[in-house]
């Protein structure tokens, strides 16, 4: 169990589920009206920290890491929203969240009070003095994997002209004579008609077509690091004082 000087320590610390799971970081810390005592804590939830949600302290305890609480994290991110008018929660509403987490509620506890003041006096609300509690945004920068494009790999054929030259032979026919001599001399006795034939050949291109495997090619993914320069606009309260007061603004 918190007491109210724990309070001070509890805000901006992480808060941890059941399953020891980072919910987030605690924003606002309620004490009840009537113990003094932390009862309430915001905790921020969603993209980059843009809600919060409300949580019981009855038994959290305090972790190396930050604070945990018997709670599952998705019962805390659906714990349902309300609105703390003038710093306190409506009783109505504080009932609605206790019924969420399975707590009992009786009229005796009262409407849960935030307690007020600067970074320097966190819990100055608890012990009747006034203040401020001073807030500003900060930025919760992450990533998310985006789809950007496709990349496909497809053939196609196309057509081109080779041209190879191939040495060819081909015969010809050339009219050789000799003079005739010794026995040949006798077969000229006749005069006579004759002939004789000579089978002449080339030789001609011939063309076949084979397909043969060249490569094989695909696609491959590389990732490439960069660095994103994000800029946003964050507000943050300032407190000035007016009177006689020693100590300078925030």
């Amino acid at each position: 169990m918190f007491n109210e000087q724990d309070a001070r320590q509890l805000i901006g610390a992480d808060l941890y589920a059941a399953s020891e799971q980072k919910v987030g970081r605690i924003g606002q810390v309620y004490l009840d009206d009537q113990t003094g005592r932390p009862e309430w804590a915001t905790v921020q939830t969603g993209l980059f920290g843009t809600s919060e949600s409300f949580v019981p302290l009855e038994g959290a305890q305090r972790v190396s890491s930050g604070v945990a609480v018997p709670y599952a994290k998705d019962q805390i991110k659906d714990a349902p929203r309300v609105e703390a008018g003038d710093g306190h929660i409506a009783e109505g509403q504080e009932a609605q969240l206790y019924r969420h987490y399975g707590i009992s509620y009786s009229e005796d506890r009262g409407d849960s009070g935030l307690p007020d003041g600067s970074p320097a006096a966190d819990v100055s609300s608890a012990r009747g003095e006034e203040g401020l509690l001073r807030s500003e945004e900060e930025l919760n920068v992450g990533t998310e994997r985006v789809e950007t494009g496709a990349a496909r790999l497809r053939k196609y054929v196309v057509t081109e002209e080779q041209n190879v030259t191939v040495p060819v032979r081909k015969e010809k026919v050339r009219l050789e004579s000799e003079p005739v001599t010794g026995e040949d001399r006798k077969l000229g006795d006749e005069i006579a008609e004759g002939e004789t034939e000579v089978t002449l050949s080339e030789e001609r291109p011939v063309v076949h077509k084979e397909t043969v495997a060249k490569e094989r090619v695909g696609l491959v993914k590389e990732v490439e690091e960069d660095q994103a320069a994000i800029s946003e606009d964050v507000r943050k309260e300032r407190v000035e004082v007016e009177g006689d007061v020693d100590g300078p603004a925030r």
